[in-house]
């Protein structure tokens, strides 16, 4: 059964997650470009279904509707390609629908080869898209307030992760002979909980940084200053900054947060290395625990550089982009861990029954 991958159906999967990460990227465009408020109403966008909306246009429609007027006030309008931006990131979750109605079939379809939990993952992944799009009304509807967006940015998190699940449950029913599925469950018991927090840490980490980028509109981004060192790694010049103003504290705890899962990272790497230096079921996982320690050092330098290569009142927004682009594919690769856990888990329940 393990035949070209482009004749898999586990290349599916593969095509939703290309186009959930196209969505994430999506919206991180619409945060830096200030576009968040483009399209006032949902489905809509300033009652219509297009995104080529004139200033005059936007008037009529603050007039006709009051109660939604910008958070910037009723004078504010916004430019086509701002409205375009949320335009297109509807659109986006528009579309992926009709492959994960495929994959939902399919999954049913084909449930005597891969199985019950590959059929309720495609269910899940189908309820996730739908809670989706009610937390992306939601932004709207609140103006992006900043729980509301750390809240859909953990939503796709969790989107995204769901659907590499499904892609290595199907690929291992496909006959995948991948080493990790054979580890003892020894090793899956004396670890598991590690590989568990690590995914939860950066997880958290990326809500905390939805927050930092979203409370306030944004403006918190120069609480510390700008530039080096006072800005980064220092703020305000200080490595104790007094935490009088609101924007220093949240910078300040986004920035611990960093450090701590840091020092989680590099811990949880040694004492495995040495709790399993005899054996090499563990080389894989510290593999992967490796690229996450790489994936957290390298999104952290480009945290830094934002404030770095910052002037008062502006900032590189691309390197904001690349941050949220970074903090996402750092919890994707987190999650190999624990997935593989459960993978060998889950082999070996198959293998015994065989048996």
């Amino acid at each position: 059964m393990d035949t070209a991958w482009w004749r898999r159906p586990s290349t599916l999967p593969l095509i939703i997650l290309s186009m959930a990460i196209l969505i994430i990227v999506a919206g991180g465009a619409i945060r830096i470009n200030d576009a968040g408020e483009s399209c006032p109403d949902w489905p809509k966008c300033f009652g219509t279904f297009g995104f080529d909306v004139s200033p005059e246009e936007q008037e009529q429609y603050w007039d006709q509707n009051p109660d939604e007027i910008d958070s910037r006030g009723e004078f504010h309008r916004y430019t086509v390609f701002e409205i375009f931006l949320e335009w297109v990131h509807r659109l986006l979750v528009g579309i992926i629908a009709i492959p994960i109605i495929a994959n939902f079939f399919i999954a049913k379809k084909r449930l005597d080869t891969y199985g019950r939990a590959n059929y309720y993952s495609s269910i899940f992944i189908g309820l996730m898209l739908i809670i989706q799009a009610a937390a992306g009304a939601t932004t709207v509807f609140f103006d992006n307030a900043d729980w509301s967006v750390a809240l859909h940015l953990s939503l796709a998190c969790i989107f995204s992760a769901s659907i590499i699940w499904q892609y290595l449950l199907m690929r291992v029913k496909e006959g995948a002979s991948w080493a990790f599925l054979s580890t003892s469950k020894q090793f899956i018991h004396d670890n598991k909980k590690r590989f568990d927090a690590i995914a939860g840490s950066v997880l958290f980490l990326l809500i905390l940084g939805a927050w930092v980028s979203s409370t306030a509109g944004g403006q918190y981004n120069q609480s510390c200053s700008v530039g080096f060192p006072d800005g980064w790694p220092k703020c305000n010049g200080s490595v104790l900054p007094s935490m009088d103003g609101p924007g220093v504290l949240i910078q300040m705890i986004h920035r611990i947060g960093a450090l701590v899962i840091g020092f989680i990272l590099i811990a949880s790497v040694i004492k495995m290395k040495k709790e399993n230096e005899d054996s090499a079921e563990s080389d894989i996982f510290v593999k992967y625990m490796h690229h996450t320690g790489q994936l957290w050092l390298l999104n952290l330098l480009i945290g830094g550089s934002y404030l770095i290569f910052a002037k008062s009142g502006d900032f590189p927004e691309w390197l904001s982009l690349l941050h949220l682009v970074g903090g996402v594919g750092c919890f994707l690769v987190s999650l190999f861990c624990p997935f593989m856990a459960r993978l060998s888990l889950l082999s070996n329940n198959i293998n015994l029954a065989e048996e």
